[in-house]
């Protein structure tokens, strides 16, 4: 009983709700929303973001907000199509390999900038974003790849499938294999930050980056860390993101643009602090499957997809106000606490 009461207090509790209620009407005006065929293809639709929104948990619960994690996505995917196409080596784990060698090290260069020069995260990933796109542009040129110029292996990645069914009229469908590498970050995500010491110093640093150094965490191997990481996540959406879509060009991407805001509001309406110090793995992922609803279930109730733009505004404008009310609150008890 008291397990049930604790999470009635817990922001993930009623976002898991809302998504409940949201399906029982979606459903109720239309039918041809509940179905396996339809659950499918939001889990696949939901894969990006989700493995980017388990980067960007990460860097809110440092304190730091980064918003360069969808062009590292789109500049390491790119560059793994394009090293592939010159060597031949067409396999999807090499493809996989290489934007994660990519990735990693984009976010070492953040990592390394906002350590040193100790800047804020969000005007130095904001710097960040605009030179990796030039940087891509003039290292690996501006061919727009479409699909019958693009390496078979994402081709074929893209279409595999984990398992199958078929409907009455003999059309098939299946499970996208991205529910693959989605399960393995988010439970990575979790395990580091509940079980590990690195996790444990994210937390800390989060709440008080002087504190932390007091309590022995060393910033710099934090920072390094959770660049790196989040470099290695957008590295394995971008690969799924192309995969997906079969095209990818380094300067107009459906990638950039919207996706960081859409991101980094799924994380906080799962209850991430923007202040840092605090968020939850089960909550980001409710968040991203709040907002994939929005975005998919709109044509079942006949709206145009401006929609999905209001409804996510008002719910992050809303956990903002919530979040800000609260640490003041916080802030005024402490006050009557030192008094």
């Amino acid at each position: 009983m008291n397990t049930v009461k604790s999470w009635f207090g817990k922001t993930q509790f009623y976002i898991l709700v809302i998504i409940i209620c949201y399906c029982v009407v979606v459903a109720c005006t239309n039918p041809a929303f509940a179905t396996v065929q339809n659950a499918f293809d939001i889990v696949r639709s939901s894969a990006v973001m989700m493995i980017l929104a388990m980067g960007v948990l990460i860097v809110l619960i440092s304190g730091g907000i980064d918003v360069s994690f969808a062009i590292v996505a789109v500049f390491s995917a790119y560059a793994s199509i394009m090293m592939i196409r010159s060597t031949g080596a067409d396999h999807i784990v090499v493809a996989f390999l290489v934007a994660i060698g990519v990735g990693a090290l984009l976010g070492l260069f953040n990592a390394v900038v906002i350590h040193f020069f100790r800047l804020p995260t969000f005007i130095t990933t904001l710097g960040t974003q605009s030179m990796f796109i030039g940087l891509m542009a003039v290292m690996l040129g501006t061919e727009v790849i479409n699909t019958p110029q693009m390496p078979s292996c994402f081709v074929a990645f893209g279409k595999a499938q984990l398992v199958t069914a078929q409907l009455e009229n003999g059309q098939q469908y299946g499970l996208s294999v991205f529910i693959i590498p989605v399960v393995i970050i988010v439970f990575l995500t979790w395990f580091i930050l509940q079980r590990t010491t690195i996790g444990r110093s994210i937390v800390a640093v989060g709440n008080s980056q002087e504190a932390a150094k007091r309590a022995g965490y060393s910033l710099l191997k934090t920072h390094l860390f959770i660049y790196i990481l989040v470099g290695v996540f957008a590295a394995v959406a971008g690969v799924i993101y192309v995969s997906e879509v079969a095209w990818a060009s380094p300067l107009t991407n459906n990638l950039v643009g919207g996706t960081e805001l859409l991101t980094i509001a799924a994380v906080v309406i799962g209850g991430a602090k923007l202040s840092g110090g605090e968020g939850s793995v089960f909550g980001a992922v409710l968040g991203v499957l709040l907002i994939r609803l929005f975005n998919t279930t709109l044509i079942f109730l006949g709206l145009t997809t401006s929609w999905n733009q209001l409804f996510t505004g008002i719910v992050l404008l809303g956990c903002i106000i919530v979040t800000s009310l609260h640490t003041r609150r916080t802030r005024k008890k402490l006050l009557l606490f030192d008094e």
